[in-house]
């Protein structure tokens, strides 16, 4: 497999994160215009990355339907459990239509995660080395809780990483923004073009 300097993360576009339907409620209403904003950019961001040939790892929050593989030291985590939420298995937990990985590509590839960083007890970082990727795209849903965990994580292991903050998303538009103000002390942030843009371009 051709190495690549840069790969995108695309984090929890899953069904009870993004569809009306979901239990996992980020204010994306299914009559307000964020979700359609959301799904968009991240459709966006997906399509610049395949046409640039960038390796994409999607990554899926997904617990046991009984919830013995969860932590329940946080009040995230024990949502989760409380509104049966990514259960493995269910719907909830699959990815969202439209932004799941594209079936028979040797360019993507999918990482399961119980934590808050997409990092933490997975395979990510060794599958990032394998692919020769230093730089980082990192898009998702929420901003201030996957989104912002993972980033730190990468630039703590020596990523250099761009944030594409309209494929992002948290329940209120101020923690939205502060999350981004504070992740710009690790990372930059910029639109989806732009982070396609910097992805694409020599290192």
């Amino acid at each position: 497999m051709k190495d690549a300097d840069a790969a995108v993360l695309a984090l929890h576009y899953q069904n009870d994160v993004l569809h009306p339907d979901g239990k996992i409620r980020v204010g994306l209403d299914a009559d307000g215009g964020a979700r359609q904003r959301l799904l968009d950019h991240a459709a966006a961001l997906l399509e610049g990355a395949r046409a640039h040939g960038l390796p994409i790892v999607h990554v899926r929050i997904a617990f046991r339907p009984d919830y013995a593989d969860l932590l329940p030291n946080c009040a995230i985590f024990r949502n989760v459990a409380t509104i049966g939420a990514v259960a493995e298995g269910q719907w909830g937990s699959a990815f969202y239509d439209g932004l799941q990985p594209l079936a028979g590509s040797a360019r993507e590839f999918v990482v399961k995660h119980t934590r808050i960083s997409a990092f933490y007890g997975t395979p990510l970082e060794e599958t990032l080395r394998v692919l020769g990727a230093r730089r980082l795209v990192v898009a998702g849903v929420a901003t201030h809780s996957v989104v912002e965990g993972t980033v730190r994580h990468a630039a703590d292991i020596g990523f250099d990483v761009m944030v594409a903050q309209d494929a992002c998303a948290s329940a209120q538009l101020a923690v939205h923004e502060a999350s981004l103000a504070s992740m710009r002390l690790v990372a930059q942030t910029g639109s989806v073009a732009e982070a396609v843009r910097w992805a694409a371009a020599p290192y």
